[in-house]
Formats: structure tokens, C-alpha cells, sequence
């Protein structure tokens, strides 16, 4: 996402990937299973074929002809360079044994930690204006110090126990901002809220304004020319869903790796500071 870079403020605009100042950490310490998403099996620290001395990707422009649609849609939510440039303070994994391992286990869990911010950020918009944002300032400011703390103070991080912390904060902050505008009578079909099984659902032309979908399985379900403004779709899985000319802008919670993973259009609205995955159709 375009100037999401600068870690060291720790806001929501520096929540973005910045490759150039990242030892390629996703393509290293992650592991790949042989799927439609990665055509071959790759272990956690074993490096990617494709990643050169540089740590740039030699296929870069290429990655979904050659069968790595996975790398096309993963988002690390900046933590790359946060690993990369704060944590190891410009040490790379290849320098030696220890520091490998030790960025290796770091890197995983910086990503959830800026993951979480990321939401913390767009909650504190939620109910700014609309009652007293401290305890959501707050959880954001103890997330982002844990963020910035040194690779053994990391390794003992219960991370699960953080998301379970905050999630009610973020609850309240939807249906603080969604309240101002009520969900659209319901359509004849599969039942829309919270966990729904949406797989392959037809939801073409839909309102979802102001509608919780959170949680939800959405592969593969056709939401073209949906309104999805005020619309909540934390975690919401919209692997291959078709969000040709959907207005996502104003979705609660959306993330870019949900926009990466799904297919859309030119006619796609995506909220400010979103990048159009160039996969995408005109």
C-alpha cells in the first residue's frame, strides 16, 4: 500500500509490506504446501527457489503464471521490515546460525501483532467522535510496545491470548459504528450474520450495509455489484470470491490480503490507501 511503510510510528499507514527492507523473511521463514496456491513443498526456514542472493524474487512479475498465487495474495502487514530493520537491527538471517532462528520466530509473530493493530487502528476511527476511544487506544499502544520488543521478550508471547484480549474491543467498536446504519432487510436465501456459510453463495447486487458477516467462509461466492459499506468482515475468507464492481469502501475491518485474495474488476470501489491487485480484470 502506497507510504504504509514507516514502522517506527506504528500507525496504521506504516501497516504495509516495504520489500526493499525485508531479508525476504516470507519467502524464507514461511512454510509452502503443494497446492493451487504453490506448486511445490517448501519447509519453514528452507529459502524459496526463486529468492536470489538479494533477496528479491527472481519471478516476481511472474508468480502466478508459474503457479505461486499464495505469494500474489500475502499481506505481512509491514512486519517484514519491522523484523528485518528494529528487531535485528539490520542483521540479516543469512549473518549466522542464531540469528536465522531467532528471526525465523520472531517474524510470524510480529506479523499477527501488526495484523491485530492494523484492526485496533480502523477500531479507534470507529468510535472516535462517537464516545471515548481510551480503551481502544490503549490495547493499541500495549499491542504496538509487544511489537517492538527484542526477539526473547517475543518468543515467549502468547499471541492467541492477545487476539482473545482485544476481540471484544473490536466487537464493540462494529456495532458502535454499525448502528448508525441499520442492515437492509434480508433476502430469501442463506442466512447472513456472524459464522455464516457463504461458499459459493449468490450474492450478486446484495446490500450488506451495516450487516456483520465476521468469520464467515465466503470462497468462491459471488458478490459482484454488493454494497458493503459499514459491512464487518474481520476474517471473513474471500479466497476466488468475485467482488467485481463492489463497493468495499467503508468495509469494516477488510484487509488488503482479503482484496488480494479475491477476484474483482476496474468497477471495484476499494477504500483509500487499498492497492487494485494487478491480477485483477478490467
Amino acid at each position: 500500500m502506497g507510504g504504509r511503510t514507516r514502522v517506527a510510528l506504528g500507525r496504521r499507514e506504516d501497516l504495509g509490506a516495504d520489500c526493499g527492507e525485508c531479508f525476504g523473511l516470507c519467502c524464507v521463514a514461511l512454510a509452502f504446501a503443494r497446492s493451487t496456491d504453490f506448486p511445490v513443498d517448501k519447509p519453514a526456514g528452507d529459502p524459496c527457489v526463486n529468492l536470489d542472493d538479494g533477496d528479491g524474487c527472481r519471478i516476481h512479475p511472474h508468480l502466478r503464471d508459474s503457479g505461486f498465487k499464495g505469494c500474489t495474495v500475502f499481506d505481512c502487514f509491514g512486519a517484514g521490515q519491522k523484523v528485518s530493520r528494529r528487531t535485528f537491527a539490520g542483521r540479516s538471517w543469512r549473518d549466522d546460525p542464531e540469528t536465522r532462528t531467532a528471526m525465523f520466530s520472531a517474524f510470524p509473530l510480529v506479523r499477527r501483532l501488526h495484523e491485530l493493530l492494523w484492526y485496533l487502528d480502523e477500531a479507534i476511527t470507529l468510535v472516535e467522535g462517537d464516545q471515548d476511544a481510551a480503551p481502544w487506544i490503549a490495547a493499541f499502544d500495549r499491542v504496538l510496545r509487544l511489537s517492538d520488543e527484542d526477539p526473547d521478550t517475543l518468543a515467549g508471547l502468547d499471541v492467541d491470548a492477545e487476539y482473545d484480549a482485544v476481540r471484544p474491543l473490536l466487537v464493540t467498536a462494529s456495532e458502535i459504528a454499525r448502528r448508525h446504519h441499520p442492515p437492509a432487510p434480508r433476502r430469501r436465501g442463506r442466512p447472513l450474520g456472524p459464522g455464516s456459510d457463504l461458499m459459493g453463495a449468490s450474492l450478486s447486487g446484495a446490500d450488506l450495509r451495516g450487516v456483520s458477516i465476521r468469520g464467515s467462509v465466503a470462497i468462491a461466492a459471488d458478490l459482484s455489484r454488493t454494497q458493503l459499506r459499514l459491512c464487518d468482515v474481520l476474517g471473513v475468507d474471500l479466497r476466488d470470491a468475485d467482488l467485481s464492481g463492489a463497493d468495499l469502501d467503508g468495509a469494516v475491518y477488510l484487509t488488503q490480503m482479503q482484496v488480494n485474495s479475491a477476484r474483482g474488476d476496474s468497477s471495484t470501489v476499494l477504500p483509500e490507501g487499498f492497492v487494485r491487485p494487478t491480477h485483477w480484470g478490467d
